[in-house]
C-alpha cells in the first residue's frame, strides 16, 4: 500500500495516534478503520487471505481512497500493488467527525489523479468501480467496514460476423462522445472526447476468420445516453477496408451494449443483443 499524500499530521512513530492535526489546524482524536472492498469482483481462484480484486476474470490493478471532511481533503491512499496482502483492504486513521470517503478501484491504464478537480482520468479506460462512503466517526464506531463498490463504466462490444480480410491491420472505434475519467466527488463521467478513435491491432491468427470481437470501455452515468460510433478497418498502409456506423447507440453504467454485423467489405446490418453478466445489454444494428 502506497500513501501518495497524507496532509494530516501525526506524531512520528505512532502507528495508532489518538490525535491528529487537520489541514485547518484543528486537533482531533482518531480511530483506526479497516475497509474491505467488495463489489462485482471475485476471488474464486485465489486465497481469500491475501488482497485480491478481479472482475470478469481480469485483475484490478489500482485502488484510490480519498478522505474528505468539510469539503477538504484530509488524507489519501493509492494501492498499486495488487499482489500485496492488503490490496483492497486499506487502513486509515479517521478523525472524529463526518467524512466522505471516495473509493475508486480500476484496471485502467495511464491514470492521472487531480485532487484540485477531484478527478481521475485514464489514457485507456478499463473496468472501474466507485463508491462515495459516508461515515460519522465517534469513539464507539465499528472500525471494520465492508464497502461495496459499483461499476461506473459502460462497455461497447463488437462482434464481426464476416471473415476478417487478410490484409486487415487495425480496427478503429470512434464514438461521437466518450468519457475517459470520473469526478470522484460526484461519481459523474468527465474528460469527454469527441470522435477520438481507439485503434486495435488485429492478430494475424484472426485473419480470414469470422467472429472477431472488440471491446471499448468508457465512464458513464447510471442514466442511459446515446452517441454515434464509427468503426473502420484499415490495412497496414492506413487504407480503409470496411466501415460501419452505429446511430445513437445507447450506453449506461454497468451495461454492455453489444453489436454484431459485417465490416470487411460486406454490406449488412449489425444487430444488438443482451449480455446478462452485467445489467441487461442493449441490442442494435447498423
Amino acid at each position: 500500500m502506497t500513501a501518495c499524500e497524507k496532509p494530516i499530521s501525526v506524531e512520528e512513530g505512532n502507528e495508532s495516534p489518538s490525535e491528529v492535526t487537520l489541514p485547518d489546524g484543528t486537533v482531533a482524536k482518531t480511530k483506526k478503520f479497516t475497509f474491505t472492498l467488495k463489489g462485482d469482483f471475485t476471488s474464486e481462484w485465489k486465497p481469500v487471505t491475501r488482497g485480491y480484486l478481479a472482475a470478469d476474470g481480469k485483475d484490478l490493478t489500482d485502488v484510490w481512497v480519498l478522505d474528505y471532511m468539510n469539503g477538504n481533503l484530509v488524507q489519501q491512499i493509492h494501492q498499486d500493488d495488487n499482489t500485496a496482502e492488503d490490496f483492497g483492504k486499506p487502513v486509515m486513521q479517521l478523525a472524529y467527525g463526518d467524512h466522505h470517503i471516495y473509493f475508486v478501484a480500476s484496471r485502467g491504464q495511464g491514470a492521472d489523479l487531480d485532487t484540485d478537480a477531484k478527478t481521475i482520468t485514464f489514457s485507456k479506460v478499463l473496468d472501474t468501480f466507485y463508491k462515495d462512503y459516508e461515515v460519522n466517526v465517534v469513539s464507539t464506531s465499528n472500525g471494520n467496514r465492508a464497502v461495496t463498490l459499483d461499476r461506473c463504466v459502460t462497455r461497447l462490444r463488437l462482434t464481426f460476423t464476416d471473415a476478417v480480410a487478410t490484409n486487415t491491420a487495425t480496427i478503429a472505434i470512434a464514438p461521437g462522445t466518450w468519457y475517459y475519467g470520473i469526478n470522484y466527488a460526484t461519481g459523474l463521467p468527465v474528460a469527454a472526447k469527441s470522435s477520438q478513435a481507439s485503434s486495435i491491432n488485429v492478430p494475424v491468427s484472426e485473419l480470414g476468420k469470422a467472429g472477431l470481437q472488440c471491446n471499448l470501455f468508457g465512464f458513464s452515468t447510471a442514466d442511459e445516453w446515446s452517441t454515434d460510433v464509427v468503426i473502420t478497418s484499415r490495412d497496414a498502409d492506413g487504407n480503409t477496408i470496411g466501415e460501419a456506423t452505429l446511430i445513437a447507440a445507447p450506453f449506461k453504467a454497468n451495461r454492455i451494449s453489444e453489436y454484431s454485423g459485417p465490416l470487411f467489405g460486406s454490406e449488412g446490418d449489425m444487430s444488438l443483443s443482451l449480455n446478462t453478466s452485467w445489467d441487461e445489454a442493449f441490442e442494435g444494428t447498423w
